[in-house]
């Protein structure tokens, strides 16, 4: 006993593959609504991550010593050399500033020839983690 015969098997067939073109699984147009609280958050992480890999880096060390010199050193680093970031780090009993971000030693020698000709006693260092 045959349950399909060609007749109904080429209908069967022909009506799935009409059907076929009509079936969506899902529509392509997708909207996010995102909170305005969330891109503050993102940047913040990112200055977070940007943080946390410095100690991979070469700096260049142009003062250690009083909290109020180092403050004044900084702004005036920061005013002669505006594309180059700087920081002060507190370590005991000194205050230090600390400048650029440099991803290979060549990079920061080449730059370090340039701060020692405004500032005298400075130090090539990799701050340890």
């Amino acid at each position: 006993m045959r349950f399909l015969t060609p007749k109904k098997a080429f209908f069967y067939a022909v009506t799935l593959c009409l059907t076929s073109n009509y079936i969506n699984a899902q529509d392509q147009n997708i909207t996010v609504n995102q909170d305005s609280k969330f891109e503050q958050l993102l940047n913040e992480k990112r200055k977070t991550n940007i943080s946390n890999t410095v100690n991979d880096r070469y700096k260049v060390q142009i003062f250690s010593g009083d909290s109020e010199k180092a403050k004044n050193t900084l702004n005036e680093f920061k005013q002669e050399f505006v594309d180059m970031d700087g920081t002060i780090v507190f370590n005991t009993p000194n205050y230090k500033v600390w400048v650029g971000n440099f991803k290979t030693r060549i990079e920061a020698e080449h730059n370090l020839i340039d701060i020692r000709k405004k500032y005298k006693n400075v130090l090539l260092i990799k701050p340890s983690k």
